[in-house]
């Protein structure tokens, strides 16, 4: 019997009995699962002798349709390429034919041949994750017999169901003291705890709880490495079965820990574990959790069609990553599995013309008033889509393209600017910025900034699918002559440029303060490179800071000042790092916000022995032990493994520490956090108490010396006499600083 019904694609994975499992939330809150046959097309070309080797070797292996040989497009190679083209019949025979492949024929290439069941179920049916659709399907066996989606990944206020979110934690840190107690949020808001010392009681508990709650995203904080392992450790020890998977034939599948090299650091992503038929967010595993939460990783998942689970803890390039894959697949374009592009070479002045950096002016060091900030609206996004640069397309010089037919990189980034932009739009028409909605675009805007950001980086990434450091070179001479030709157009104008940098500039005009003085150049800006440039705010007041280690040296992305409203922005000092103790960032940033209440630049000086006398508190603080250990807590991330470094610093020492005594290895990637003492470092997740009078308070009293530096920079104070007024060899008079 056939059933009609419609609902939202929350989960979707490989079956090697079923093909691919669906799990849909309905219109009328009920939730199933249904099944489809989805045929998977791979292509393999080469050698003509070793092809008819691997068709020979292909027809025995279970799960082979049909072969043929084609004709396909590879962005790579500007003739077609002749390959053959092998049809199984699920995911499962396809991944399996492959890996045998691979290990037989290694001299072949391959394309779509590694890609996950997610991006081949989206390139033929337009599906992802909330995707509303329209179903048929036999009631009996679940099998669907037409999906239609009727929504889109690119609509501006997209329509979700009500998702069951069951929320766990432990009562403490699991990595520096044992929990003792669970607790618990269902989606009513009901909290409870449960006793972590009966795992008999509480496998019991939580399944009873899963079974009364049926949660769609169970959202725990240490799940990943604590919770599940210690779960699991008791379902042996019990044999009590752990029943968090919606689907009862599947078990939990993890995901082993990796490290991986991204933008000049080392990252450390822990293992994860994944459940079926419901999502597991590990908030502490998730990598961009702190810059838009739920709203933002659902956002982000809709538009990568990356799986809910996957999209909240990969990297933003894994997501443009899948959205190039998928844009191949539809405009027919072969994905390779290993990328054979190499960059061609270049002579010296080749590749001092190419310059692969974008345009920064360095800024006059000082306090500046009535300062208006413009920027480019996703500028390098902007240049790809406008110049249409994507590897198999001719590249263009400047900002206008040499060809009219979009590239799979530009057709993949156009829909994603053109969203982000409305939602930005929205966002300004918005009465109530700290409302529900406004949160919930702000956070669906930052997802598609990240998404947007790291476009450009991926286009110049050595192993992207789609990468060519040509086209990543033709990005930065883009966004170079869009800048050259914003700055003119603002000094056409009569303003002063007091900084250039990247895709942004700091202006001004005697007189000029009201956000409509600056609309007619902005307007010029836009009709001049044909890209959207808005005012990101007008400074009250503006400082520009140095170097730290030379006063003569200005630096160009390390500022801080006031808008208008009354807000700061700040970039590039204390309070924006994270490897400094919170009680660092605190102090700096409540003299920073004492400050900020001045009107204009004539007031500051009113306000100066006030945040100074912050300053001051904050030392008595210390120097009374009246500060939280957990608040002097430094947190730096190890770059290789231990015993490669011949000159520890304090976070390696801290790292070797913790391994001597407690056998945790602190892998690169991962960040260990630690305090200074008297006799050396104290890692923080070691077992054991630290007094608070073994704190090294001269370290501390240095880094808020040179916080506090930072901030009286403009004022003719800098952070060396702060140190010696720190250690009680110099004096300040207060009525002096006015």
């Amino acid at each position: 019997m056939q059933m009609h019904a419609r609902g939202w694609l929350l989960d979707l994975y490989e079956d090697a009995n079923d093909g691919v499992r669906l799990w849909f939330i309905l219109e009328n809150d009920q939730r199933i699962c249904l099944k489809q046959q989805l045929p998977i097309t791979f292509y393999i070309s080469g050698d003509s002798k070793r092809l008819h080797q691997c068709c020979l070797f292909l027809k025995h292996l279970p799960g082979m349709i049909a072969m043929q040989r084609v004709s396909k497009k590879d962005v790579f190679k500007t003739e077609p390429v002749c390959a053959l083209q092998v049809d199984m019949a699920d995911p499962v025979h396809q991944r399996q034919a492959f890996l045998k492949l691979k290990k037989d024929f290694p001299d072949l290439t391959y394309y779509n041949a590694d890609l996950a069941v997610h991006i081949h179920h989206a390139a033929l049916y337009q599906t992802f994750p909330m995707a509303f659709c329209d179903l048929l399907y036999e009631s009996e066996s679940g099998l669907i017999q037409m999906l239609k989606v009727l929504n889109s990944r690119w609509d501006i206020t997209p329509l979700h169901p009500v998702l069951r979110i069951l929320e766990i934690a432990p009562d403490c840190d699991p990595i520096r003291k044992k929990p003792e107690m669970l607790k618990i949020c269902d989606r009513r808001g009901h909290k409870q705890t449960i006793c972590l010392r009966e795992p008999t009681l509480l496998l019991e508990h939580l399944n009873a709880l899963i079974a009364a709650t049926d949660p769609d995203i169970v959202e725990t904080q240490w799940g990943d490495d604590w919770l599940f392992p210690l779960l699991l450790q008791w379902e042996q020890e019990t044999g009590i079965p752990l029943n968090f998977n919606r689907d009862p034939e599947r078990k939990l599948r993890w995901k082993k820990e990796i490290t991986y090299f991204s933008y000049g650091q080392i990252v450390y992503r822990g293992r994860e574990a994944h459940l079926f038929g419901r999502c597991h967010i590990d908030v502490r595993n998730a990598i961009m959790w702190k810059d838009y939460g739920m709203a933002g990783t659902l956002e982000s998942a809709r538009v990568t069609t990356l799986p809910i689970e996957q999209a909240s803890r990969v990297s933003p390039g894994s997501g443009i990553s899948a959205m190039q894959m998928i844009t191949a697949l539809e405009e027919d374009v072969l994905v390779p599995e290993q990328k054979q592009q190499v960059e061609f070479t270049k002579t010296g002045l080749d590749l001092i013309r190419s310059d692969r950096g974008g345009l920064v002016y360095q800024p006059r060091t000082g306090l500046y008033c009535d300062v208006a900030q413009i920027d480019f609206t996703s500028m390098y996004p902007a240049v790809i889509i406008n110049g249409n640069i994507s590897p198999e397309v001719p590249l263009p010089q400047g900002l206008k393209p040499s060809s009219p037919n979009l590239g799979v990189v530009p057709l993949t980034l156009k829909p994603l600017y053109e969203k982000r932009v409305k939602i930005k739009q929205r966002l300004l028409e918005m009465p109530d910025k700290g409302g529900t909605v406004a949160k919930s675009y702000t956070a669906r805007a930052s997802a598609l900034k990240w998404l947007l950001v790291v476009c450009f980086g991926f286009l110049g990434y050595k192993n992207a699918r789609f990468g060519r450091i040509e086209a990543h070179e033709a990005v930065t001479r883009g966004g170079r002559e869009a800048l050259l030709l914003a700055k003119e157009a603002c000094e056409d104008f009569g303003f002063e440029v007091l900084h250039l940098f990247v895709d942004a500039l700091w202006i001004r005009q005697p007189g000029y303060r009201a956000v409509a003085d600056f609309q007619p150049v902005l307007d010029e800006i836009s009709r001049r490179t044909g890209m959207i440039i808005s005012l990101d705010g007008i400074f009250r007041w503006i400082a520009f800071l140095p170097s730290r280690t030379n006063d003569n040296q200005p630096v160009p992305n390390r500022y801080f000042g006031v808008f208008k409203d009354g807000s700061l922005k700040i970039r590039g000092i204390e309070a924006r790092r994270r490897d400094l103790p919170r009680w660092v960032i605190d102090t700096q940033t409540d003299m920073l916000n004492l400050l900020a209440k001045a009107t204009d630049a004539r007031q500051l000086p009113d306000y100066l022995p006030d945040a100074f006398k912050i300053f001051t508190h904050a030392l008595d603080e210390l120097n009374s032990d009246r500060i939280p250990l957990e608040s002097l807590v430094l947190t730096n991330r190890i770059s290789r493994d231990l015993e490669l470094y011949k000159s520890p610093t304090a976070a390696v020492r801290a790292a070797l520490q913790l391994f001597e005594q407690t056998g945790k290895r602190t892998d690169p990637g991962q960040k260990i956090r630690y305090l200074y003492t008297k006799n050396d470092v104290y890692a923080w997740d070691r077992p054991g108490t630290l007094s608070p009078d073994q704190i090294d308070k001269s370290k501390y009293r240095e880094m808020l010396a040179r916080a506090a530096g930072t901030v009286f920079y403009p004022f003719g104070i800098d952070s060396k006499q702060l140190s010696a007024y720190a250690h009680k060899s110099l004096q300040f008079e207060l009525s002096l600083m006015k």
